[in-house]
């Protein structure tokens, strides 16, 4: 069976523990594992380097210094983000470290934005400095200020330069710089429910399908995220944007291939979907696949939502070490994706 997986990259929490069980103690180790997980992931065929953003947690918080590093460390892979959470974010100053860090890069980030999720603290935006106008809420400032991002990353003047400057400026009004070409083109939704994958359409983003959806319609998880991938095509080809749109999906997937793999995940061989309360809604998450090659690919290849997207992330469990997660990468590159249609 051929299906139309393009790429496959990992998707990180960055998680890190002090326990003696993590191999990733402090945010030191977290940081410089990212960046060797991704040259690693470079150097066994893979194609994607993402990391999960969370703040006032001890996993992965600001971005961009990352993403510039691993940018410097390597040549191929895209990297990006899944997903940055709009909420705590200035726009014009990550446009000037987005447009930074993708130049470092040669043109790779691949930067996944969203409203954000239920965090660590009450309402933790309000410590960045952005309460919610009068009558908007905190989903609607996100909006706001992915809209303003996507804006002044396009490259256009819009600020009024100062009659006698410091150093001489180009003619007419003044943009963000670094200018990254191409950058805009690049940037994704996070989605959590087939209306806001409808609505990334729209404003010309690329769709990241959330691991959980905020919905329950009763179908399996890849079914109705399938049907949000259907639903976000077909809001891209009646907004009439010229490009093609990228789409992924993030899957934990744990080829057993060793007697380590057995011992880690043999257990979650039989795992099944499940929902549950979310923000007081019903949600529905995604299954564990675990399990030998062979098997693997059977039940990979019957999930439509892997069958509609072009990027799979693999969630990967970062505290088990840079070398397990190398190996577990490259199991699935060398074993599982070959099957699906991925070379």
């Amino acid at each position: 069976m051929h299906l139309g997986m393009k790429k496959i990259g990992f998707l990180s929490f960055g998680h890190w523990t002090a326990s003696p069980q993590s191999q990733t103690r402090s945010a030191s180790d977290a940081l410089l594992q990212s960046i060797e997980l991704a040259v690693a992931t470079e150097e066994v065929g893979a194609d994607g380097a993402y990391f999960r953003v969370h703040h006032f947690a001890r996993q992965l918080s600001s971005p961009f210094p990352l993403l510039a590093a691993i940018g410097a460390r390597t040549s191929r892979i895209e990297i990006g983000t899944g997903v940055i959470d709009m909420r705590y974010e200035n726009p014009l100053y990550m446009a000037e470290d987005a447009g930074a860090a993708d130049l470092i890069a040669g043109g790779r980030l691949q930067l996944g934005i969203s409203r954000g999720s239920p965090e660590q603290v009450i309402d933790g935006f309000r410590y960045f400095g952005y309460p919610p106008a009068e009558g908007s809420d905190h989903a609607a400032m996100a909006r706001e200020h992915a809209a303003v991002f996507l804006e002044v990353i396009k490259g256009e003047g819009f600020a009024q330069p100062n009659p006698r400057p410091m150093f001489p400026n180009p003619p007419g009004l003044l943009r963000i710089e670094p200018h990254s070409p191409g950058l805009r083109d690049r940037i994704w939704w996070g989605a959590g429910t087939r209306q806001t994958a409808e609505w990334a359409a729209e404003q010309g983003m690329n769709l990241m399908s959330s691991t959980l959806l905020t919905e329950d319609t009763g179908v399996p998880f890849h079914q109705l995220q399938a049907e949000q991938i259907q639903r976000f095509r077909e809001a891209w080809k009646a907004a009439g944007h010229q490009r093609e749109p990228r789409i992924s999906v993030s899957r934990s997937i744990f080829p057993i291939v060793s007697d380590t793999d057995d011992a880690y995940f043999g257990q979650a061989a039989d795992s099944q979907d499940h929902v549950g309360y979310l923000d007081g809604g019903l949600a529905r998450f995604g299954k564990t696949y675990a399990g030998e090659p062979d098997r693997l690919v059977k039940e990979l290849a019957d999930d439509e939502a892997i069958a509609a997207a072009d990027t799979l992330l693999l969630t990967v469990p970062n505290q088990l070490g840079v070398d397990y997660n190398a190996h577990l990468i490259e199991s699935v590159v060398r074993y599982v994706a070959p099957q699906l249609g991925w070379h």
